[in-house]
């Protein structure tokens, strides 16, 4: 579809509705690109496997966690790897099983005849066959529920899995080694969750000081004595910004819980120190939180173990854009008002 034939698709398309579901706007889908796939199961029912281990063991170990699965479990990851099989332009790199979803990193080395959409469609047709053959009471209540929506193209259900599915496109250098470590994470952190629900939780309408928010983390950090704002400008020498550390560190080891965006530089390098030194923060958001949010990389263990609280809007939005200067005032503010 040229670009012409894009716009001309949008004029009737309404519209843009907040989802995590959209295909990259103008991106040729059969063509040589790598992706991390993900579906999930309808209702998010536990239908794939069991996730078991120790989370003190490390990747590789025969005890760490890991997801057994169920024979459906098993369809699943045996109709993917028929679909690698079926055509050659597609090379698969890594497949994460979990209990209810899976993720999988793939890779298209040529020009294709067909979309990417429209092949994983031919593989979640022989999922449900599979579901169908080894679950046929689940099957048959999906059916069902399906059958009776009054406006088929309005139904919100799958049978087996949600309707469509999620994609990233590979667009930036280290991208790909990131995505194998969080597939290869997986199961440790949903056991993490497991052993602390409490701050990995979403709470929505959270009212402190007469300010709504949303948060995810330890909101038991509001209640700690000493907050003290993070707020540097960007005019600051990094002599300054070492300044600003040294006198911040200090302050932590005193008790203190530190609040800012984290925009500037200078409160990157403040906020990231104390970060590294196992200090609590409370970071301020431009953006609510999706219900299945969490933190990335080392901010989920720190989450783990009480140090974070993120808060952000009530709201959520799934477009990408750049935060304003006058969105940076209102966060500052915001952390000032929280400090007082």
């Amino acid at each position: 579809m040229d670009e012409e034939a894009r716009k001309k698709k949008r004029l009737y398309a309404g519209e843009k509705k907040p989802s995590m579901k959209r295909r990259l706007d103008g991106h040729d889908y059969s063509s040589r690109c790598i992706y991390l796939v993900t579906m999930v199961t309808e209702g998010r029912l536990p239908l794939f496997g069991k996730v078991v281990g120790d989370v003190h063991k490390p990747y590789g170990d025969p005890d760490a966690p890991h997801t057994v699965p169920t024979p459906l479990g098993a369809a699943i990851f045996d109709n993917w790897s028929g679909m690698l099989a079926r055509f050659p332009e597609m090379t698969g790199i890594a497949f994460q099983l979990m209990p209810d979803h899976f993720h999988a990193i793939l890779f298209i080395t040529g020009k294709m005849a067909n979309p990417l959409g429209k092949v994983l469609n031919g593989f979640k047709t022989g999922c449900r066959q599979a579901f169908h053959a080894l679950c046929p009471v689940l099957y048959d209540a999906a059916a069902q529920r399906q059958h009776k929506d009054a406006h088929r193209k309005a139904s919100d259900h799958g049978i087996l899995f949600e309707l469509n599915y999620n994609d990233k496109v590979l667009l930036r250098g280290g991208q790909l080694d990131i995505w194998k470590h969080y597939l290869a994470d997986n199961p440790r952190r949903l056991l993490v969750k497991r052993e602390h629900p409490e701050f990995f939780r979403v709470q929505r309408s959270l009212v402190w000081k007469g300010m709504t928010f949303s948060g995810l983390g330890n909101l038991f950090l509001l209640r700690r004595p000493m907050l003290v704002q993070i707020q540097c400008s960007r005019s600051l020498s990094e002599k300054q910004i070492a300044a600003k550390t040294a006198e911040t560190l200090a302050l932590c080891r005193q008790g203190a819980v530190l609040v800012s965006p984290s925009v500037s530089p200078g409160e990157k390098a403040v906020m990231r120190a104390a970060f590294d030194a196992g200090f609590p923060e409370i970071i301020l958001k431009d953006n609510g939180f999706a219900p299945l949010a969490k933190p990335s990389g080392k901010s989920f263990d720190a989450c783990a173990l009480g140090q974070l609280l993120f808060l952000g809007p009530t709201y959520h939005s799934n477009e990408r854009k750049t935060i304003t200067r006058s969105e940076c005032l209102g966060l500052n503010e915001i952390a000032r008002r929280l400090c007082e």
